[in-house]
């Protein structure tokens, strides 16, 4: 090969070098070094590729030694390949070695921790009931991010040009502004700055591996909270929007207001205030705040906290009604982690319905399987009728013929919750036979002789869920179960007996936070069952039906009374008089007047009176206009 062939192949060095001349210590030195810097810029050269180019000057002893040559330099390509997976090798060796070290820390940390907990009384019993707990809510309260955006679900449904291409057409023509990113809520376009709202989170304890936060007002958050309250007791939407225009992410005010709109049917603006508020509490998060991982909590006992309920399950709702139940079902998910015992806005309620619309079915039953011991989920119609619905429709997806377990589900629930078919299949459309209609078991003797807890809430789950039995397969299932049910009647099965002394000692009166989802999901089958004393309550709409343990963190200043505040009528009567002074503060006692007041008081009234008297007395009708008599009127016309 010529010399000008080998320079090309092996760049400036020295043909000694190529001739083995120098050691392979060089060698791989001056390798290394090149290799390095020409790594990126320079392609791999076949050195075959170049002998094309000398062909006119090559003879026969040069193509010998060209053929040495290669040889020689695919054997020093091999060494270095072979040194390098040896250094690779060395490399991870290393690796797992350290790895193991750090493992062999941990292991003798934890150790360490358990013996201490051994020596102070507490044991390995508390770590394996945090790590129970941690394995039991992992799948059940834990949160995905992608699912609370209902825009990737609409892309699911309908393919995502469809969804881009709405996104595009509501977008305004100018340059958006950089928005911060939200999990929550998407941030429009439409919407004001945010800033610096006043509204924020701290942490508040920690109990086991479970965190506490808690928002919190500053200042010029509370003055605002102030002219709220004013606002609201106005009983002038105005006002309200008054306070959104000056503060546009006022958390409450933004609820209010959702409501008005919502009672207008004007939705979209009723979403879209729901949106911006959730919004306002996903930016003022504490840190360590997470929504995943299904261990923080909220106190609802807590006034500040409270609106941060009622805006997830106004989304959630919303969002329902769009379609994205498997969003809604995250969102559920959501808020029961906020405060799972608890449960203050009752969320178990309706859960297991956009768990069935979403086709959720294994999360609903391992969810019924796991806080069945301890919730008694059962006990809730909604469970009782709709987990075996569940396993029915996993057996039909899977094309499975054994409903043995859901038809004993369903079996149960009929027993238990008789006064639920005939509602439901009314609810249906649906028509039974006369053997169903006309059994005692299933009768109104069984409807009118429910309480009104249990009315509550069969109600709520025919009026929510009744078209998941709309399905004709569904309804075949149903029907020849309500026969085996009513075979087990007539056969005095004593499960029956058992049911029946349980619906009596149960149900006897509705915890208040059902009465609370009872009043925000404004299912009319429920309300119709709510007891007179909260049918006739005044129910905030941005804090319905509040604890009665309620703990607020600042109090609203007491306002002082001017003199046009108090008793209306008195003050309507003490206008009357001649010297009437609207500056003078009233009477400490207004509704009992005497002295000189009193009697210039009541000839105030008597002078009224009599003027009143004078007036009716006097009051003559106005005489018609008298028209010409020789015009000749209409035929039609009415005299």
């Amino acid at each position: 090969m010529s010399s000008r062939a080998l320079r090309k192949l092996h760049g400036n060095r020295d043909l000694n070098v190529l001739n083995g001349q120098n050691d392979d210590e060089e060698d791989e030195d001056l390798e290394t070094d090149r290799g390095t810097s020409n790594k990126k810029n320079r392609k791999p050269q076949n050195p075959f590729l170049l002998l094309g180019e000398e062909e006119d000057d090559v003879s026969e002893e040069d193509k010998e030694d060209t053929m040495l040559q290669d040889q020689l330099t695919q054997t020093d390509v091999q060494e270095k390949g072979a040194n390098k997976k040896k250094k690779k090798k060395k490399k991870k060796k290393k690796k797992s070695a350290d790895r193991e070290i750090e493992e062999d820390e941990i292991d003798a940390s934890i150790k360490e921790v358990n013996r201490i907990l051994e020596n102070s009384g507490h044991g390995a019993e508390f770590i394996t009931r945090v790590d129970t707990v941690n394995e039991s809510t992992k799948a059940l309260l834990t949160v995905e991010h992608k699912n609370l955006n209902p825009d990737n679900e609409m892309k699911r449904i309908f393919g995502s040009r469809v969804v881009q291409a709405e996104v595009s057409r509501r977008r305004q023509r100018n340059t958006p502004a950089r928005r911060r990113t939200s999990w929550l809520a998407t941030p429009k376009d439409t919407w004001p700055h945010i800033g610096k709202s006043g509204l924020t989170m701290s942490l508040t304890e920690t109990r086991g591996n479970v965190v506490y936060f808690i928002y919190e007002h500053n200042h010029q958050y509370q003055q605002v909270q102030f002219k709220f309250y004013d606002a609201v007791e106005s009983l002038n939407p105005q006002n309200i929007m008054d306070i959104i225009r000056t503060h546009p992410y006022h958390v409450d005010s933004l609820i209010q207001m959702s409501e008005v709109f919502r009672m207008s049917e004007d939705m979209q603006t009723a979403a879209d205030l729901i949106e911006r508020a959730l919004f306002s509490f996903e930016m003022s998060f504490h840190s360590l705040f997470s929504l995943t991982t299904g261990n923080c909590r909220l106190d609802f006992k807590q006034t500040e906290n409270r609106p941060f309920y009622l805006a997830v399950f106004k989304h959630l709702v919303n969002v329902g009604q769009r379609g994205c139940y498997r969003t809604a079902l995250e969102f559920c998910k959501l808020l029961l982690s906020l405060d799972p015992d608890n449960d203050p806005m009752c969320v178990l309620l309706l859960i297991d319905f956009y768990a069935l619309r979403a086709a959720e079915y294994s999360f609903l039953i391992r969810l019924y399987q796991e806080w069945e011991d301890h919730r008694n989920l059962s006990q809730l119609p909604n469970f009782a009728f709709s987990v075996p619905l569940a396993m029915f429709l996993q057996g039909e997806s899977q094309s499975s013929e054994d409903t043995t377990e859901a038809d004993e589900k369903l079996q149960q629930a009929l027993i238990m919750f008789p006064g639920l078919l005939m509602p439901l299949l009314d609810k249906c459309s649906v028509n039974p036979d006369n053997v169903v209609s006309s059994h005692t078991f299933f009768g109104d003797k069984t409807q009118y002789s429910q309480t009104a807890a249990l009315k509550q809430l069969v109600g709520l789950y025919i009026g929510r869920c009744h078209a998941c039995w709309k399905q004709p397969e569904v309804v075949q299932w149903l029907e020849r179960n309500v026969k085996e049910v009513l075979k087990r009647v007539d056969e005095k099965d004593p499960f029956i007996e058992e049911c029946n002394k349980k619906r009596q000692m149960r149900y006897q009166g509705t915890p208040r936070n059902i009465l609370r989802h009872i009043l925000i999901s404004e299912i009319k089958d429920a309300i119709t069952a709510l007891p007179p004393d909260v049918a006739n309550t005044t129910v905030l709409s941005y804090d319905p039906l509040p604890p009665l343990d309620s703990v607020a963190t600042y109090q609203r200043p007491d306002r002082q009374r001017t003199p046009q505040q108090g008793n209306t009528l008195a003050l309507f009567l003490r206008s009357l008089l001649p010297n009437f002074d609207p500056n003078a503060p009233p009477p400490e006692n207004e509704g009992a007047v005497g002295g000189e007041e009193g009697n210039n008081l009541r000839q105030g009234v008597n002078v009224l009176m009599e003027a009143m008297r004078d007036l009716l007395a006097n009051i003559r009708p106005v005489n018609p206009p008298v028209e010409n008599q020789e015009e000749e009127r209409d035929e039609g016309e009415w005299d």
